[in-house]
């Protein structure tokens, strides 16, 4: 059976009083009396009453929708960086409508246009691996749609981003390595074209330079997902016997290499020590446990969001576009 919503009209009709009424008694008018005002709510909570969004939204030109594009849901920084943007969203008074692009540059193409059709105020994006045209995001400053990067950002498009450090991170990883005496260290990298890849890279390389380490480029693999380890595998192998400490780009990576060289008799971290990139849960609980670098999705999600805001609320103020960015810290654990 078909639900029947409830109008203002409605609610005027039963009590005998003009819409223009309820609509100010609702909305905590001075002009309505006291008793007016409790009249009008009480029966609106019993009939269950709800505004029309799509109307208010015409009324307004702004449909307090928000719209976040991110690679993966399941992964735990993506879902930490969901329970920020909520928090304050809602708190706000936004709802949040989440599109997953699956690391995929066409359907990320088409959760642009999903977000728009659905007339969404702004939109939050963390730009997936494949994306190597940027008109999408250009599309969308040109529908005059304010775009706030996170954590995967898009250099090409001028816009506010927020970040992690991720150069600094990485130097951390890197020069606990260092400290505890490891002087042969693989990286296993994210893409370049992304600037958390490019950044920890730089990290990595700044860290070795730092200890007079002279940087091998065969020390230095594209590897960022457990798949990509198993299918390098045997590189992986054999550049074991030479190297003795590992610094990969995020934990899922540095966990499936440690699984790797322990199955092939390598002992961690007496022989090779690992750090990764994030804390996953994963990582407290992985054998030996995982030193990583500890990055806050949900600080980055708040921060984003509140950017986000602030220029959706002031669309005629000048705030010039800015980097923030999310400062870390390294979990030492039994992996290093």
């Amino acid at each position: 059976m078909k639900s029947i919503l409830i109008s203002i009209n409605d609610i005027a009709r039963a009590l005998g009083i003009s819409p223009s009424t309820v609509s100010r008694a609702l909305k905590d008018n001075p002009d309505i009396s006291t008793e007016t005002k409790r009249i009008v709510k009480e029966y609106a909570e019993k009939v269950n009453y709800r505004p029309n969004a799509l109307a208010l939204s015409l009324k307004t030109h702004r449909s307090n929708t928000l719209g976040l594009i991110i690679p993966e849901i399941v992964h735990h920084f993506f879902s930490s960086v969901i329970s920020g943007i909520e928090e304050l969203a809602y708190a706000k008074g936004y709802r949040l409508i989440i599109c997953q692009s699956n690391e995929d540059y066409k359907r990320e193409v088409i959760n642009t246009q999903v977000l728009l059709d659905n007339r969404v105020d702004g939109i939050l994006i963390s730009m997936s691996k494949t994306t190597f045209d940027y008109r999408h995001f250009r599309d969308l400053i040109d529908c005059g749609i304010p775009l706030v990067f996170l954590d995967r950002v898009c250099e090409e498009v001028e816009t506010d981003r927020v970040v992690t450090a991720d150069f600094e991170g990485a130097l951390l990883a890197t020069t606990h390595l260092l400290e505890r005496g490891c002087r042969k260290i693989l990286h296993l990298a994210s893409p370049q074209h992304l600037l958390i890849g490019k950044l920890r890279l730089e990290g990595y390389m700044k860290a070795l330079s730092t200890y007079g380490i002279e940087q091998n480029p065969d020390l230095i693999l594209q590897c960022n997902t457990s798949q990509d380890v198993f299918d390098l595998r045997e590189a992986i192998l054999s550049l074991a016997p030479q190297i003795d400490g590992i610094f990969a780009v995020n934990d899922f990576t540095a966990i499936a290499a440690m699984q790797v060289l322990q199955e092939n008799g390598y002992k961690i971290p007496a022989q090779i020590a690992v750090t990764g990139f994030g804390n996953d849960p994963i990582a407290s609980i992985a054998s030996p446990s995982l030193t990583t670098v500890e990055q806050s999705g949900f600080e980055m999600g708040r921060q984003a969001v509140d950017i986000l805001i602030r220029r959706i609320e002031n669309p005629a103020q000048f705030i010039e576009f800015q980097t923030m960015m999310i400062p870390v810290m390294i979990n030492k654990r039994a992996s290093s």
